[in-house]
């Protein structure tokens, strides 16, 4: 490996080689600046924890050489992450069940959460500084250390991105406890990453699944500024938007943590609406946008917490953040109770002798106690903070932080995991049977020299139970099997934050409808209320609405507008309104279809009552008329009219103001026929009467004329005749029209109209027209013979009365035609009743109300003398 690491050095000019003539090769390595934690072993692995959270940035001029970086902000999570895999390997070691005769080693480097700094701790695994003084320091000489065979590392997936692209230049192994990227997935990229966290692939699908759940449409999301953060926050915003829900924001917590910029985040916020936020990042980003939430006094939101920080207690212990982050929903891994973990953690102390060989325990013990161990401190002071010094009593079981807390041992677990993992590898490596190993022909890894890309094969083969009943396997992208605790922050009565499981995750399942379990009853959401909070751009649309989306706004951004009439949602956020079927109608709340109401000229209408009422008077007055000219039929005025064609003309009359009432109430199929063979027939012998009135005036004067013997052509019985001829043609008309296509009811349905028009259809447009036309024939005849008639002198003389009467007749039915037609549904038939009555009236009014008023009024005028006296020439 020291030869591959020279030319890998050589080129990247980071450790010039000197080759002697010889040709065996010696590293002149720069010397190691990176404080490690080792215990030999026959097999080391390599281990890399983000003990502290971050670099100060120093000023590199390069005129002299760069001086150490200088990690700060400890953190005691990841310090308990170390020494988990510390415990996992002396555990095994101690047993000797898994590893007989074999000694497990380590070497751990503290990569500060900088990429930088993580690449430079792999880089130190795979060929570390060994040293060997020969007299003076000057003439030390340094010779390549072997590489490490696996790493186990780092946490965060920024990190872990780049370690995994050098190591997988040598095909080493590597197996992270906590980097989640979906992105290191892809073996393309990474062959030889594998880890015991589940990918944010399968994070995500919870985290929609519980956006989903819950009904929440309008939701923000913050990301950490680093690979963990935006891969994971674009991976849910891309699933989640084919969900229907909106993103309502998508901002990134810098790592610079600028006040402008994190303060215009909570300005996002404000302004957005949005109740419920994911926050997408480690637990130290995360911390800083909640120092402004705070800051900002920004309440009222449901915070979705991401695996890395849901169970931190970095933000659930100070109590700065409780009446902030109570109620928080979130996934975490699954955890496990280790055994004998916290007394292993508790064993720490400087004075213990093993004390000087870790770099990192000094820094610990001072961040702890507060206080400075003296000689051995590399900084005694910060500038403008001074601590007192330790006074060797301190004692960390008196102590309650973060690293003794093993009450949620999640990623501590995970360490476990990945230690025990490269335990069950290593052994089945070292149980291969000769000449049945997985190798060229088929030969067997030799366990004293282990090669980094057959220790992967079998780490890819791994599959055992371990003694917390979970099975530990990789999948063909090295990742385990997505399993997730869902977690509450609720508040105890001790004022304390603390997760409860209130659900659970399985990604394995193929089920979408079995992966999210919840207990909904013990959930208890921001604000310690019980009720789920919403989170909608816009309200739910009732049924009656539908969605009308806004321009330039998000889908879930709409006006909820009622359905037109005639339409109809059923549904809570319709998108369309259903339209009804032609014979329904919408309700007044738009949400169900209802039976249209039938219209028709109905009895119970103002309108039809009005006609009918129109109806009987007409008919009444008729009556009246008939009675008088029963009671005067011996007078010369009753006389001289030609009586029987009188009272069969008023007998037709009240048949007349009669039939209109066959046009009011339901049409059906009786009625129908009767109303239009009625009216055909009843107007036919009224005009026929009429008719025959005016043959007679005109035949009777006539026939005073010297020679002239019309009168015998015209006496009552041939009156009787033409009467009866012209009604028998309108008989047959109506006979055929009733045969061949009779009236019958018919259902308007207009499509806009909440109304279902009932009327009588005509069957044949012909014959109607045939009838129609025959009245008009008959009464365009009698108007001419009425007109020639006129002028003939006489006192009285009913030809005159005639004309009129015909006049406002054929007025009355011409008006009528393009009436008839324009009106719509009943008003029609109102149209058509309207010309029968207005008829009627015109000839009862024209013809009869003159002689009535003679005969009862003028009964002076009613002689016969007077009907005889010749008329005024004009």
């Amino acid at each position: 490996s020291c030869t591959v690491l020279n030319v890998f050095y050589n080129i990247n000019l980071l450790f010039p080689c000197n080759s002697s003539q010889d040709l065996s090769l010696q590293c002149q390595m720069i010397p190691n600046t990176m404080p490690v934690l080792e215990k030999k072993g026959d097999i080391i692995l390599g281990g890399l924890f983000s003990l502290h959270d971050m670099v100060e940035e120093q000023s590199l001029p390069f005129t002299s050489q760069p001086p150490k970086s200088k990690c700060t902000r400890f953190n005691f999570r990841t310090f308990r992450w170390m020494q988990t895999m510390i415990f996992a390997i002396e555990e095994i070691n101690k047993e000797e069940k898994l590893l007989p005769n074999v000694t497990v080693g380590y070497k751990i480097y503290d990569s500060c959460s900088t990429p930088h700094q993580a690449l430079k701790a792999a880089m130190e695994l795979m060929g570390g500084e060994k040293s060997s003084e020969v007299g003076e320091k000057s003439q030390r000489s340094s010779t390549c250390n072997e590489s490490v065979p696996l790493v186990i590392g780092d946490g965060g997936s920024t990190q872990s991105l780049v370690v995994a692209r050098f190591l997988g230049v040598f095909t080493v192994p590597q197996i992270s406890y906590f980097s989640s990227c979906a992105c290191l997935s892809d073996k393309k990229q990474f062959p030889a990453f594998l880890r015991t966290m589940p990918s944010d692939f399968f994070q995500v699908d919870a985290l929609v699944q519980l956006v989903k759940h819950f009904g929440w449409t309008w939701v923000g999301v913050i990301a950490g500024d680093d690979a963990y953060g935006r891969g994971g926050a674009n991976i849910f915003a891309n699933e989640v938007t084919k969900l229907g829900v909106c993103v309502a924001f998508h901002r990134i917590i810098p790592k610079n943590r600028q006040q402008a910029e994190i303060s215009s985040i909570i300005s996002v916020i404000r302004l957005s609406g949005a109740k419920v936020i994911l926050v997408f990042a480690v637990e130290h980003d995360a911390a800083t946008l909640f120092d402004e939430v705070q800051r900002s006094e920004l309440t009222g939101i449901q915070w979705l917490a991401s695996e890395a920080w849901s169970t931190a207690s970095v933000l659930s212990t100070p109590e700065k953040y409780h009446h902030i982050l109570q109620g928080t929903v979130g996934f975490a891994i699954q955890q496990a109770s280790i055994p004998g973990l916290r007394d292993f953690l508790l064993r720490l102390n400087p004075s213990r002798s093993d004390a000087r060989t870790d770099p990192f325990l000094v820094s610990f013990w001072e961040e702890v106690f507060h206080c400075t161990l003296g000689a051995q401190t590399e900084s005694r002071e910060k500038e403008g903070e001074s601590k007192p010094p330790c006074s060797g009593e301190e004692d960390l079981g008196n102590v309650t932080n973060i690293y003794s807390d093993v009450s949620q041992l999640r990623i501590s677990y995970n360490v476990y995991k990945a230690v025990y993992a490269v335990a069950y590898a290593l052994k089945a490596m070292k149980s291969c049977v000769k000449g049945e190993g997985p190798f060229f022909q088929r030969s067997c890894a030799d366990p004293d020299v282990i090669q980094p890309w057959q220790l992967l094969h079998y780490l890819k083969q791994v599959r055992y139970l371990n003694s917390f009943a979970s099975e530990i396997k990789f999948d063909e992208n090295g990742d385990p099997a997505a399993m997730y605790d869902l977690v509450n922050w609720q508040m105890n009565p001790n004022g304390e934050l603390k997760f409860i499981n209130i659900g659970k995750f399985d990604g394995m399942t193929g089920d979408v409808k079995q992966k999210l379990y919840i207990h909904e009853d013990i959930i208890l959401w921001n604000g310690n209320r019980t009720r789920v909070p919403s989170s909608v751009c816009s309200t739910i649309c009732p049924p009656g609405t539908r969605k009308a989306m806004r321009p330039n706004f998000p889908v879930c951004c709409y006006d909820c507008v009622a359905c037109t009439a005639g339409k109809i949602s059923n549904l809570s956020d319709a998108i369309e309104c259903a339209q009804c079927p032609p014979e329904f109608w919408s309700n007044a709340e738009r949400t169900t279809c209802i039976p249209k109401r039938v219209e028709f000229l109905s009895f119970r209408d103002t309108m039809g009552i009005t006609l009918v009422a129109i109806s009987f008077i007409g008919s009444f007055s008729t009556c009246i008329v008939v009675l008088i000219f029963f009671c005067k039929r011996t007078t010369p005025i009753v006389k001289a009219n030609n009586s029987a064609l009188s009272f069969l003309l008023l007998f037709s009359l009240t048949l007349c103001f009669l039939c209109s009432l066959t046009f009011i109430g339901q049409p059906s199929k009786w009625s129908c026929m009767l109303r239009h063979t009625a009216f055909g027939i009843s107007f036919v012998l009224c005009i026929s009467c009429v008719l025959g009135k005016t043959l007679v005036v005109l035949v009777a004067f006539n026939a005073k004329l010297p020679g002239s013997n019309v009168i015998k052509w015209f006496g009552p019985s041939q009156q009787k005749a033409i009467i009866a001829i012209c009604t028998i043609t309108q008989v047959l008309i109506c006979t055929v029209w009733l045969l061949v296509a009779p009236p019958a009811p018919r259902q308007l349905m207009p499509r806009e109209e909440d109304f279902i028009i009932l009327l009588c259809d005509e069957g044949s447009y012909i014959a109607f027209a045939l009838v129609l036309s025959y009245i008009g024939l008959l009464a365009v005849l009698c108007l001419l013979l009425a007109f020639l008639a006129r002028k003939l002198p006489d006192s009285f003389n009913e030809a005159r009365l005639i004309t009129f009467s015909m006049l406002i007749f054929c007025a009355v039915w011409i008006a009528f035609i393009p009436a008839y037609i324009s009106s719509p549904g009943k008003y029609a038939t109102v149209t058509e009743v309207f010309a029968i009555l207005a008829s009627s009236y015109g000839l009862l009014g024209c013809i009869f109300a003159p002689k009535c008023y003679m005969i009862l009024l003028r009964p002076e005028k009613n002689t016969r003398k007077h009907l005889m006296s010749k008329a005024p020439s004009g």
